[in-house]
This record gives C-alpha cells, structure tokens and sequence, in this order.
C-alpha cells in the first residue's frame, strides 16, 4: 500500500511479472513456490562485498582491519534480510577470520529512527545521517551510492572480497501472461546485458558463464 493506493500484484489484476531476476537462492524460493520454471539463466555477477564511508574518510577506513582497530560503528542488512546479513558475516569470518570477524560487528548498529529492512535505502541513510561510521553491503550497490552522491559516500575495497561474488540470474515465470513479450525481451536483454552490467561495477563474465542455465531445483 501507498498512502490510500493499493497495487493488487495477481494475474488477475494483470500486474504481474513475466520475468524475475535475482540471486539463486531467491529465485529457488520462488521455485519452490510454483512461480518460475525450474531453470534460469545467468546474466551477471556482483564483485562481492565492499565497505562504504562518509565523503573525506574521517576515520581513515581502508579495510576490514581498519573497522575493528577504530571502532567504527557499522551498517549492514538486518534481521529482514537474513540471508544477505549471514552472508555478510560468512564473507568476511573467511577472509579475517571469526576473532577479527567479531571485532568488525561490535560496533553494529541494528536500529535507527525511520529504519525500514531494505539495504538499498538503509545503509546509505545511515552514513549520510551519522547513525553509522560505515556500511558493509554489495560493492556495485555502494559504486551507484557514489556515483550518484559523490558529496556523500566514498567505496573501500575489501581485498580477496571477489571470491564471494554471487551470480545473478533471469527467471522465466510460469505461464507469463505476456509470453511473446517475454520472449522479445529475453532476447534483446541477453543480447546486450553481458556489455552493459560491467560499466556499472559488476564483473565481466566469460563466455562460458554468460546464459549458462541454472538449475534451481
């Protein structure tokens, strides 16, 4: 609901998508739950995790190492989120193990006024209100927060961070309400996307993975 508007999301209503795209796990969920086929097709892949500070770095934030040692308070995906923020923690206890893992957390801030469980919105809000000294999220979602607030946010690569890079894929819904729609665009989005998605800081991918199925059952 939007203040007094409500979007009825059903094939009644006919607001309904043709085609997901997303990480694997989701788009298994949604398998599981008859809304895509079985199969869907890789198109991109994210560069894994990345940190993101204030404009000017005032604390001098380079790495992981660096949020422990000032004692930053960090942002991440909260509870709603559950499997980015396990991710999250999963990532960085393998690059720096549990101990220092542990130290990188302390300081996290799991509640500010207006928080709504949405990374996109919440981290960068965060940052830019001082409710937090650095955020932990997606490295091409943080390079668009920087991109577009170039006043505001600076992005601090974490090293080896690639090694967790995640494949996004294109799901094809079960019996679209559109299927020639769907069809054409499928065709034209996989003609172009392998181009497009690097310029925007996720990585390239090869021809052996580009359009490859994955299997989701």
């Amino acid at each position: 609901m939007l203040g007094n508007l409500t979007i009825d999301v059903t094939r009644a209503s006919g607001y309904y998508p043709d085609i997901v795209m997303g990480g694997r796990a989701p788009l298994q969920q949604l398998f599981k739950l008859g809304v895509i086929e079985s199969e869907a097709r890789g198109f991109s892949k994210n560069r894994g995790r990345a940190l993101v500070v204030r404009k000017g770095n005032p604390l001098g934030i380079h790495s992981l190492a660096d949020v422990a040692r000032t004692g930053a308070r960090i942002a991440q995906a909260d509870a709603v989120e559950a499997g980015a923020r396990s991710g999250n923690r999963a990532a960085v206890e393998e690059l720096v193990g549990k101990a220092a893992a542990d130290a990188v957390f302390a300081r996290e801030v799991e509640h500010f006024p207006g928080r709504l469980g949405i990374t996109h919105r919440d981290v960068p809000e965060m940052i830019a209100r001082g409710y937090a000294d650095v955020g932990l999220t997606q490295y091409h979602l943080i390079s668009y927060w920087v991109r577009t607030f170039p006043n505001h946010f600076e992005l601090v690569p974490i090293t080896g961070s690639e090694r967790f890079a995640l494949n996004i894929g294109f799901g094809r819904v079960v019996n679209p309400l559109r299927p020639r729609a769907a069809r054409a665009f499928e065709e034209f989005f996989f003609s172009r996307a392998r181009d497009v998605y690097p310029r925007y800081d996720f990585a390239r991918m090869s021809e052996e993975e580009y359009g490859v199925p994955l299997a989701l059952n």
